[in-house]
């Protein structure tokens, strides 16, 4: 299989709770989903219909068992998945309060390390790197080692001036305090990879660890500065931005009301992804993943909650927003009649 799009890191059991808007201690029960920021991004493309895999770690248990059985379920391919004996499956745990738009995490299973940060270099399959349309990784992962080499040299093995037309190398600065000593360790580990990085995406927050405090456009400018030809930084209730050497774009946000803030991140990954592989012009590309990652936090789970292309258009037409490639059909067609007229 040549993968449309390969993600490297993170998985773990989603353990949400049923009951919303309580602490976590006032939880009665809860439901289990597949989770982690670059499985949910391989979920969400292939409910897009793309042929997506990933490369990470479980535990030798049931939970491992459980997450392969749960990638197949939702078609992305677990060839790249095994176990590591030595680590339980990690498990995260949330309270979900809209209310008061908090969603805070739990990490069990991680500390002082997690099957995921378990990938080695040598355990890699390089010729899928190098050859997979899209390749998709975390700041996450390049926070302790093994995982770290791995990373790196998976970043080598497609170098930028290497990708063929329609590849893109992407890297989600995804950046959470609590797996590193310090951001200036974080900034350190993203300067080796962003020199084989295409496009890059974050908040505020994270862009500041990767490239500096800033207003959105100097972190995005910062970003080209690095190599990255295209910067996507997260405006937070003002939209998104996406940001080239010749071109800005500003995506305004899609309201809806919140359920679960957790997964529109990766929703958006998984849409965004699925746009650029379609050749869609760079604004339809922003407006299809903002539409994806608002559906996704008006539900309760993540992966499960991943939106079909139906509903994202379904909602973008709804809200008056163009739909994605309807200006391409639109030439085809308008060439293929000019053509049949010019042959009659």
């Amino acid at each position: 299989m040549t993968h449309e799009l390969l993600t490297i890191g993170r998985i773990s059991v989603d353990i949400y709770p049923n009951d919303i808007g309580v602490d976590l201690e006032d939880v009665t029960s809860f439901g289990k989903y597949l989770g982690g920021s670059p499985s949910n991004v391989a979920v969400a493309a292939a409910r897009h219909g793309r042929r997506a895999g990933i490369i990470t770690r479980t535990g030798d248990d049931a939970f491992g068992n459980y997450l392969h059985r749960e990638l197949r379920k939702f078609n992305v391919d677990d060839s790249f998945v095994s176990p590591v004996k030595e680590y339980p499956t990690a498990v995260t745990f949330c309270a979900i309060k809209p209310a008061t738009d908090e969603f805070p995490l739990y990490f069990y299973g991680r500390f002082p390390t997690a099957p995921d940060l378990q990938i080695k270099a040598e355990e890699l399959d390089l010729e899928a790197i190098r050859n997979a349309g899209i390749f998709w990784s975390t700041v996450t992962g390049l926070c302790q080692e093994p995982s770290r080499e791995a990373h790196i040299k998976a970043h080598q093995a497609r170098p930028r001036t290497g990708l063929k037309d329609g590849q893109f190398t992407i890297l989600d600065l995804d950046y959470r305090p609590m797996f590193w000593a310090s951001e200036a360790e974080a900034r350190a580990e993203v300067a080796k990879i962003l020199p084989h990085v295409t496009v890059a995406i974050g908040n505020d927050k994270e862009c500041a660890v990767a490239v500096g405090e800033g207003t959105p456009d100097e972190q995005a400018d910062r970003l080209l500065a690095a190599g990255v030809e295209i910067a996507v930084v997260k405006l937070g209730p003002e939209g998104v931005m996406a940001k080239t050497r010749t071109q800005r774009v500003v995506s305004a946000p899609v309201p809806v009301e919140t359920v679960n803030g957790l997964g529109a991140g990766d929703s958006f990954g998984g849409a965004f992804c699925h746009g650029l592989l379609s050749g869609w012009p760079l604004s339809e590309v922003l407006d299809y993943a903002n539409a994806s990652g608002a559906i996704v936090a008006s539900r309760l789970s993540c992966a499960d909650a991943m939106p079909t292309p139906e509903e994202v258009t379904s909602l973008l037409a709804e809200r008056g927003r163009p739909i994605p490639g309807a200006s391409l059909s639109a030439a085809v067609l308008t060439a293929d009649t000019f053509s049949e007229g010019a042959v009659r």
